[in-house]
């Protein structure tokens, strides 16, 4: 009879043991948020912080260094230093660049934390634009633009820059980008630029699905924009070229309606051919959106780039904001049952496909720029040029330059719509194939002797730069493995 109470005094105490032990491997529930008022119009991303933790904890890890190369294109950053100079890399463009800033220092940029500390680092003559250069950089930007109206945009950089709080000089993009501070939803913040572009093609913001909008609030930033000049060169305003397009159909086409019938956004003189020019910066918007497979089947720019991560107990959008590439194409695993090194070489390929025509189409569109100096030249000599021919092949000239600029500025380097960065460098080889045929039938009838090859003296617009060259790491140099730079 003992041995049998015994028996059960054990049995009681063991099932009591793997029940406490089983209670103590439960995962502890999460604390809930730390009630916390934001105040309306509140920038400071510490505030926020008091009431998502974790959200502000990856958002600060924006400002550190990337270690991993992002493509076989975009290397890492080193140390936190800019270490990719797009004009060693691709130096057609320093040809056809030169004449601005973007011919003297044209880096791929940081993470979000050094979006103004990037703008300070570089070329002073890119920031001759004035205070609009800071619209997409700073969370104070829509704050000064209602304040200070036209002078927001045409007083120095530098002179707007001071206006901000000290404290906060070098703050790029923070939660109040984004969200509501009433219940975190999404937001748009730049009303003067995205909303106005978003109605002049016809799409109401408000209409907007909470997935479209978690790509529309990249797309306040993630766009090419055009600035308005005065007669002076002062910059009156800002706004996105998307005003014959659609909601899903930016086309390139309609972009370069726009700014070539647009005077007074033609904002630098292009140095080889004399022509006032317009430019497009990083439309990652409309490229992805043009009908893109990701696009279509529904993904958003957060997907990818923020999706979801445990921080501590809590499943939250991982607010570091990183390419799939850098994070082992954890993002892809959503969807894709891939390994992250089988996925890896798809991006690389289609860049490799990209690139390569993106270097025929650069290296045919300078080929035309050097032609269209030797037309100037012979006409300065008192050669006699066709006009009509002329004007043609200006027309296709621009419409190639703007086609190779469009995918060169565009970051991913063709992955995020693969099938439409073939279609546009097609085109811009095209276009610039049949103006080099118009300059040359036009060189020969002035008399003019035209080699076969024309030397694009590359070399002498790169080391024209002086020092700004010198951040370029020689390591990563595109070696061309194709000789393109040698057959044109």
């Amino acid at each position: 009879m003992s041995v049998s109470i015994h028996h059960t005094v054990v049995r009681v105490f063991l099932v009591f043991a793997m029940l406490t032990a089983l209670t103590g491997c439960q995962p502890s529930k999460p604390e809930p948020r730390q009630t916390v008022v934001i105040p309306d119009g509140e920038i400071d991303p510490s505030i926020w912080g008091k009431a998502y933790p974790e959200e502000y904890e990856l958002w600060k890890k924006t400002a550190d260094p990337i270690s991993k190369r992002t493509s076989k294109y975009k290397t890492g950053m080193d140390g936190g230093l800019i270490t990719v100079d797009k004009l060693s890399e691709f130096p057609y463009m320093a040809l056809l660049f030169n004449g601005w800033g973007f011919g003297a220092e044209y880096n791929e940029p940081r993470g979000h934390a050094n979006m103004i500390r990037d703008q300070l680092e570089i070329d002073s003559s890119r920031l001759k634009a004035g205070g609009v250069c800071l619209t997409c950089k700073t969370p104070y930007a829509p704050k000064l633009q209602k304040e200070l109206g036209l002078d927001y945009y045409k007083k120095p950089f530098k002179e707007i820059l001071d206006k901000i709080p000290e404290k906060d000089r070098t703050l790029g993009v923070a939660c109040i980008d984004c969200h509501s501070n009433k219940d975190m939803t999404l937001k748009i913040s730049r009303g003067f630029t995205l909303t106005k572009a978003l109605q002049d093609m016809g799409t109401n913001p408000d209409s907007l699905t909470r997935q479209e909008m978690r790509s529309t609030v990249c797309a306040q930033c993630h766009v090419t924009y055009a600035i308005n000049k005065d007669a002076e060169g002062k910059s009156t305003g800002v706004y996105f070229p998307w005003q014959n397009s659609k909601w899903g159909a930016i086309t390139i086409e309609d972009i370069i309606k726009r700014l070539r019938s647009d005077e007074t956004v033609k904002e630098w003189k292009q140095t080889v051919t004399g022509f006032k020019m317009a430019f497009i910066r990083h439309p990652e918007f409309e490229f992805w959106t043009n009908n893109s497979v990701h696009f279509k089947a529904g993904a958003s720019c957060a997907d990818c780039h923020m999706p979801y991560t445990k921080a501590g107990v809590y499943k939250v959008s991982d607010h570091r904001v990183m390419s799939p590439v850098q994070n082992e194409m954890r993002a892809c695993h959503q969807c894709h049952a891939q390994s992250p090194d089988w996925l890896k070489e798809r991006v690389f390929s289609i860049q490799d496909r990209t690139v390569s025509m993106m270097l025929r189409s650069g290296y045919a569109t300078a080929t035309v720029a050097k032609l269209f100096e030797a037309t100037h030249k012979a006409r300065d000599a008192g050669k006699v040029i066709d006009e009509e021919l002329y004007k043609k092949a200006k027309d296709f000239y621009e419409e190639a330059f703007y086609r190779t600029l469009f995918v060169g500025a565009e970051n991913s380097i063709g992955f995020h719509n693969p099938t439409e960065g073939l279609r546009v460098l097609g085109d811009a080889i095209a276009f610039a194939t049949k103006s080099e045929g118009f300059l040359r039938q036009l060189l020969a009838k002035a008399g003019v002797d035209v080699p076969i090859k024309v030397d694009l003296e590359i070399m002498k617009y790169v080391d024209e730069r002086g020092e700004k060259k010198l951040k370029f790491n020689p390591s990563l140099e595109f070696k061309d493995p194709m000789g393109l730079q040698d057959r044109f």
